[in-house]
C-alpha cells in the first residue's frame, strides 16, 4: 500500500525481466495482475506465484501523477542461484 491508497508500490524493476518488458516504472503502483486485486506487495506475490511461465497476464497500474494504464506482461519462471539462497525470474 502507498500514500494513495491500495496497491503495491513498484520499488524497482529488473532489466531485463517481465516487468521491464510490460513497461512498468519504479515508483508506479499496482493495482491488479491478471485477474487479482493487489491491495498489498503480498497479494501481487501470491498473483505472481499462480502465474503460468509464457501466459499473458494484465497489469493494473496507477502512474504517480494518478493517471491509470493497463499493461501486459508475460511472467517468466523462478530460478534459484545455486549456494546463494536467492531467487531470480527468467524469462520464457
Amino acid at each position: 500500500m502507498d500514500d494513495h491508497g491500495p496497491g503495491a508500490l513498484v520499488a524497482g524493476v529488473q532489466v531485463p525481466g517481465p516487468g521491464f518488458s510490460a513497461g512498468l516504472v519504479r515508483g508506479e503502483v499496482l493495482l491488479a495482475f491478471g485477474d487479482t486485486r493487489t491491495e498489498t506487495a503480498a497479494d501481487l506475490a501470491r498473483a505472481v506465484l499462480r502465474a503460468r511461465p509464457g501466459a499473458e497476464a494484465p497489469l493494473t497500474v496507477r502512474h504517480r501523477g494518478g493517471g491509470f494504464q493497463q499493461l501486459t506482461a508475460v511472467p517468466g519462471f523462478v530460478t534459484r542461484t545455486p549456494g546463494s539462497g536467492t531467487a531470480g525470474v527468467g524469462t520464457t
